[in-house]
C-alpha cells in the first residue's frame, strides 16, 4: 500500500459516520394486560437488539420489518386473529424504510399494537381420528380460538394414527376461516392416516467398536411387528442406558418398502470405553470414606461392563482397623430379552464395626430386569464365606444365598426429589453349609415426597425403613445379617450403629428386627441454597417378627444444601433427642445428594 492509498483511507475512515441507535424503545397495547406486553416482549427480535453494542440502524430496520410477522403470530397464538400493528422509526412506518437508506441515526422506536377482541371456535372439526385419540379439550365449539389449539389437536391427531401403526400419518387439509363480525374461528382438519406399516430393517450406522448385532438386539426393535413409536422411545432409551453411547437417534425412512413394513435408521456415536471416578464423604462418628472405581463400558464390543470399585471407610476414628472393601461386577445387557440384564460380581470385604469384625468372600450371579418405568426386579445366586469375631466368640459361617428384590421409584428425580414415592424390598433365603443354620432376611425401604407452594419450593420427605431374619437364633445369624440402628442411613445425631442389643455379659451385638422413620422439611432459600430441617427415630428387637426386648433412640437436627449439576452437596448437624447426651452432644454429616 502506498502513501497516497494510505492517506485516502485514512480520510474515508475519519469521514465514516458514528451511528446512534435507538434509546427510546415504547411498546403501546392499548388495553392489554402485562402479561401480554411481557409475551410480546418475548417474541420480538427488537427488544434483542436494541440493547446490542454493536447494533447499527439497518440491524434495528431489518428486525422492525421481521417483528411485524412475530407479533401477528404470538396474538394468533393466544386467539386475537385481528390485530393492527405499527412499528415507527423515528416517526416513519419501518415496513416503508429500505434497508439501503437507513438513516445514519435512531433515537426512538415506537410500537403501537392493538391486539383487537379474542376469537372463539364456531367449527372445531378434525376427522378421520384413529381409536382412542385424545383430542385437546380446548378445541371444541364456543372454546377459546388460538393457533396453539389447533397445532395440538394436529399433532394428537398425527400421534393417534401413529400409535396404531400407521407411521406415515399428516395433515392432508385445513380450511381455516376467521368470521370477525361474530368473532369465531371455523375450522376443520382433514387427516390421511396412511397405511398401516410393520418395523422392517434396522440400518444401524455410527458405530466403531461396538458390534451391529449386539446394537440391534439391545434396541430390542421388534422386525415384523407392527409399527408402534413407543418402541423406538423405548430401544433409544435401552441403548442410552448402558453408558456406552453419548447419543442415539432412531430416524423411520422416508418411505415405506413394497412389502408394507418401514426401516429404521439407528445412529449412534460412542464414548470412550474407559472411565474412572472417586468419591469422598466424612462424619463426626463414622469417620471418612474414600471410593473409587475403573469402569470399562465396552469389554467385549457388545456394550458389557466391566467395574472394578475399592472403599476405605474409618478414616480417622479412634478403632484400631479400618474397613476395606474391594469389589468386581460385569454386566451384559440384553441378557435373554432387551430389559434383562446379566451380572456376575465378587467381593472381598473387611468390616470392623461396633457390634463385631469380620474378613469376607462373596461371589454372586443373577438377573435384573426393568417391567416398566417404573418397575424393576432381580434374582440372584450366590455363595458366602465369612470369618466373624463377635460377642459369641470368633466363627465362621458358610451360605449359600437366592436374592430375590423388586423396587417401584415413581420419583420426579432420584438426586432431589419433589414428589412420588420409592418402594424396595429385597427377601434372602439362605442355605447353611457345615454347622451354619438356614433362615430368611427380609428388608423393606420406603420414601416419600410432596411438594409444597409455588415451584415446589417446600418438600415435605418421609422414610420408613424394616428389616427382620426369620430361622436361625440371634447367636447362630451371620453377624452382618443382624441389624443395628444410629448414624447417617438411619438415626442421625446419636453415634454409628450406638443402638442394638446388649446381653446378659454386657457385650453388644445387634438384633434379629429393625424399625426405623425419618422426616425432613426441606426449604429452599435461593436457586442454588437450602435448607432443611429433621427428625430420625429408630428402634431395635432382640427377636425375629419384632418380638423379644427392645429398644428404642432419636435424633434431630438441620441442614444446608447447595445444588449442584449431579445433586446437591449436604452438611448436616444434629443431636440426639433422648439419652443423656439429648441437646448436648453433636454429629456432623457431609455428602453429596439428599440424605434420603
Amino acid at each position: 500500500m502506498n502513501r497516497l492509498t494510505r492517506r485516502i483511507l485514512c480520510a474515508a475512515l475519519a469521514a465514516a459516520p458514528t451511528f446512534a441507535v435507538a434509546q427510546d424503545l415504547d411498546l403501546n397495547v392499548p388495553g392489554g394486560s402485562d402479561e401480554l406486553r411481557s409475551e410480546l416482549k418475548d417474541a420480538m427480535a427488537l427488544y434483542a437488539l436494541v440493547d446490542a453494542e454493536d447494533a447499527t440502524p439497518q440491524a434495528l430496520i431489518a428486525a422492525a420489518q421481521a417483528d411485524y410477522g412475530r407479533i401477528v403470530a404470538a396474538l394468533y397464538g393466544g386467539g386475537r386473529f385481528s390485530p393492527v400493528v405499527s412499528i415507527r422509526i423515528d416517526g416513519r412506518e419501518a415496513s416503508g424504510i429500505s434497508a439501503f437508506e437507513a438513516p445514519a441515526s435512531i433515537t426512538q422506536i415506537v410500537i403501537d399494537v392493538e391486539p383487537g377482541p379474542r376469537f372463539r371456535f364456531g367449527r372445531a372439526e378434525i376427522a378421520p381420528l384413529a381409536e382412542g385419540t385424545e383430542v385437546p379439550p380446548g378445541f371444541q365449539v364456543g372454546e377459546r380460538a388460538a393457533t396453539s389449539v389447533i397445532r395440538d389437536t394436529v399433532s394428537a391427531g398425527v400421534t393417534g394414527w401413529r400409535n396404531v401403526g400407521h407411521a406415515k400419518a399428516r395433515l392432508a387439509d385445513q380450511q381455516i376461516v376467521a368470521d370477525h363480525p361474530n368473532r369465531e374461528l371455523d375450522v376443520r382438519l382433514r387427516m390421511a392416516p396412511g397405511p398401516r406399516l410393520r418395523f422392517g430393517e434396522v440400518i444401524v450406522t455410527g458405530n466403531d467398536r461396538v458390534r451391529r448385532t449386539r446394537i440391534r438386539e439391545i434396541a430390542g426393535l421388534p422386525q415384523g411387528t407392527v409399527f408402534d413409536p413407543r418402541e423406538i422411545a423405548e430401544a433409544e432409551r435401552r441403548l442410552r442406558q448402558t453408558g456406552v453411547f453419548s447419543s442415539v437417534a432412531v430416524s423411520e425412512a422416508e418411505s415405506p418398502n413394497a412389502d408394507g413394513t418401514l426401516d429404521l435408521n439407528l445412529q449412534v456415536a460412542e464414548q470412550k470405553p474407559r472411565r474412572f471416578g472417586f468419591g469422598a464423604e466424612v462424619s463426626t462418628q463414622e469417620g471418612g470414606k474414600l471410593s473409587a472405581f475403573w469402569l470399562h463400558r465396552n469389554l467385549f464390543q457388545g456394550a458389557e461392563r466391566l467395574r472394578v470399585e475399592g472403599e476405605v471407610s474409618g478414616i480417622g476414628t479412634d478403632t484400631e482397623e479400618m474397613d476395606y472393601r474391594l469389589a468386581l461386577t460385569y454386566g451384559r445387557p440384553a441378557t435373554f430379552t432387551p430389559d434383562t440384564e446379566f451380572y456376575l460380581t465378587a467381593e472381598i470385604e473387611q468390616l470392623n464395626e461396633p457390634g463385631f469384625m469380620s474378613n469376607q468372600a462373596s461371589v454372586s450371579a443373577g438377573l435384573s430386569h426393568r417391567f416398566s418405568d417404573q418397575l424393576s426386579g432381580t434374582f440372584g445366586l450366590g455363595y458366602r464365606y465369612i470369618d466373624t469375631e463377635d460377642a459369641f466368640g470368633e466363627r465362621e459361617f458358610q451360605l449359600l444365598t437366592a436374592t430375590l428384590g423388586a423396587t417401584y421409584d415413581t420419583r420426579d428425580t432420584s438426586l432431589n426429589p419433589t414428589s412420588g414415592f420409592y418402594l424396595s424390598a429385597t427377601g434372602t433365603p439362605f442355605l447353611g453349609l457345615d454347622d451354619t443354620e438356614s433362615g430368611l432376611r427380609l428388608t423393606s425401604d420406603a420414601r416419600a415426597y410432596l411438594g409444597l407452594g409455588a415451584e415446589d419450593r417446600f418438600v415435605l420427605a418421609g422414610r420408613a425403613q424394616i428389616g427382620t431374619v426369620w430361622g436361625p437364633s440371634l447367636e447362630d445369624t451371620v453377624p452382618d445379617y443382624l441389624f443395628y440402628s444410629g448414624g447417617g442411613g438411619t438415626v442421625r445425631g446419636v453415634p454409628y450403629q450406638s443402638l442394638g442389643v446388649t446381653l446378659p455379659n454386657d457385650e453388644f451385638t445387634g438384633g434379629q428386627s429393625f424399625a426405623a422413620i425419618s422426616a425432613e422439611l426441606r426449604a429452599r432459600v435461593s436457586e442454588n441454597i437450602g435448607i432443611v430441617g429433621f427428625y430420625d427415630a429408630g428402634m431395635i428387637t432382640e427377636d425375629s417378627g419384632f418380638a423379644g426386648d427392645s429398644d428404642w433412640h432419636a435424633g434431630a437436627g438441620v441442614g444446608l444444601r447447595y445444588n449442584t449439576g449431579i445433586g446437591p452437596i449436604r452438611v448436616d448437624i444434629a443431636t440426639p433427642v433422648t439419652g443423656d447426651g439429648a441437646g448436648q452432644d453433636y454429629e456432623l454429616y457431609i455428602g453429596i445428594g439428599q440424605a434420603f
